[in-house]
């Protein structure tokens, strides 16, 4: 059974948005690749005009859905995020995906998640809106997603001089995270900033509210569950309006994260408030080539191959991170504490394969701490078991300040290769931050 797509026109601290109010339903558990087909249109005829409603019935105004939104029950934390018609359209997805993936039933009671679709192309706008009413209705339904849309003529002009000097940039990002402010200032409790094509760690609201209960009773503005650009930030919602007028009055001045980290400082934390582990990062952290709308778009040269395989360790493993984290390409990585000697983290090929360069990389990437203070890294063969485990181990390089970049020089300690080992050679009290493992294949001679 379908139910037509609604919008509402809502005015909001002297804004106006469009808000999407129900959507079509949708079976409750979706693939990730099966996003990819959704969003290129292989879905079993998704994205036909049959399901959208013309878009000049925008204007349409639905007493009943407005109301039920302002009577709405608050929630203890907002997400909140922007995306636009120049990010792939399928990193608003996968985010979405990853935050109610990530949530328990008892968390997302707890949780509001409210997109600002920030584009003025009205046949993007439509599509996406289709997209996400095809994937979450249930949450839709439920309260705990909101789509919200500030009009063009909101957006104040950008003179020649300053568009020179990146303003414009600076400018929609910084006003469209203002609306999204402005719009999530009595949602909740808590307002946590995102940006667009992340990944979260499991059960991180739960994470959050510790976090929160141990600052009790010390004033904070900002605390930080990631260490890259504005991704990850927590306020207190009694705050938003504050911040979306500061954004407002000086959104050509810097970019987003910037002015982000001065409104701190003008409520007198001095100090920023990093909360390790950290719980959210980007899906990707190597460029993609400039061909990556076509189809069969490859890695950029030089990318790691990191080849299918298993992850082992006998390290404290904790809900927040995971040791096969490690070995992706994204930016997550494997947190664990108080390592013991001859622990290990260990990597099992699929297959064998010929190796030509081993990275590992341990540590915050931006003070180095939580690094591994003495360690190896070792090359495994001749795997056997059921499990598998290697049975024969070759030394490739020790760590230095938490970190190996070793290309193998030794064609015949390169070939055949089942495992790589990272060792710890020493005790280490408090937390170990592995954020990763890559391999490189070696290539055939042309």
């Amino acid at each position: 059974m379908r139910h037509p797509i609604k919008h509402c026109i809502i005015t909001w601290a002297g804004i106006t948005f469009l808000w999407l109010c129900i959507t079509v339903e949708f079976p409750r558990e979706i693939e990730d690749d099966q996003i990819a087909m959704l969003v290129e249109g292989q879905g079993g005829g998704y994205g036909s005009s049959k399901s959208q409603k013309p878009l000049e019935d925008w204007e349409t105004i639905s007493l009943k859905y407005t109301e039920k939104m302002q009577r709405r029950r608050k929630t203890w934390l907002t997400v909140g995020l922007t995306a636009a018609s120049q990010q792939d359209q399928k990193g608003l997805l996968y985010t979405l995906f990853s935050l109610f993936r990530s949530s328990s039933k008892a968390e997302r009671k707890r949780l509001t998640v409210l997109v600002h679709l920030a584009d003025s192309d009205l046949a993007w706008l439509s599509e996406t809106m289709a997209h996400l009413s095809r994937l979450f209705s249930p949450q839709i339904l439920a309260g705990q997603l909101l789509v919200i849309h500030a009009p063009a003529d909101t957006y104040p002009a950008v003179d020649e001089q300053d568009q020179a000097h990146g303003g414009k940039v600076y400018s929609k990002q910084n006003i469209d995270h203002a609306f999204l402010m402005s719009f999530a200032r009595n949602l909740s409790d808590y307002f946590l900033l995102l940006e667009d094509n992340i990944f979260c760690a499991p059960n991180f609201i739960t994470h959050i509210r510790s976090k929160v209960a141990a600052m009790k009773g010390h004033p904070w503005a900002l605390l930080e569950f990631s260490n890259m650009g504005f991704l990850g930030k927590l306020f207190h919602s009694r705050d938003l309006p504050l911040v979306a007028h500061f954004l407002l009055l000086f959104h050509k001045e810097k970019p987003l994260a910037r002015m982000i980290a001065h409104f701190r400082t003008l409520l007198t934390q001095e100090s920023p408030i990093l909360c390790q582990p950290f719980l959210f990062y980007h899906r990707m952290s190597y460029p993609i080539s400039e061909d990556k709308d076509r189809p069969g778009h490859r890695q950029s040269p030089g990318s790691p191959d990191n080849p299918p395989a298993s992850v082992y360790t006998n390290m404290n493993v904790f809900s927040v991170h995971f040791p096969w984290e490690a070995y992706t390409l994204d930016e997550s990585f494997f947190w664990t504490y108080n390592v013991s000697i001859e622990n290990h983290l260990t990597v099992i090929l699929n297959h064998p394969m010929n190796l030509s360069r081993v990275q590992v990389l341990t540590g915050s990437i931006v003070d180095g701490a939580n690094a591994l203070e003495k360690g190896q890294v070792e090359l495994g063969y001749s795997p056997q078991g059921t499990p598998q485990h290697c049975t024969t181990f070759i030394l490739l390089g020790h760590l230095l300040e938490g970190q190996m970049d070793q290309k193998i020089f030794m064609k015949s300690m390169g070939y055949h290769v089942s495992c790589v080992r990272l060792v710890a050679k020493s005790s280490q009290k408090g937390g170990l931050m592995i954020r990763h493992i890559y391999l490189w294949e070696e290539k055939p001679q042309m």
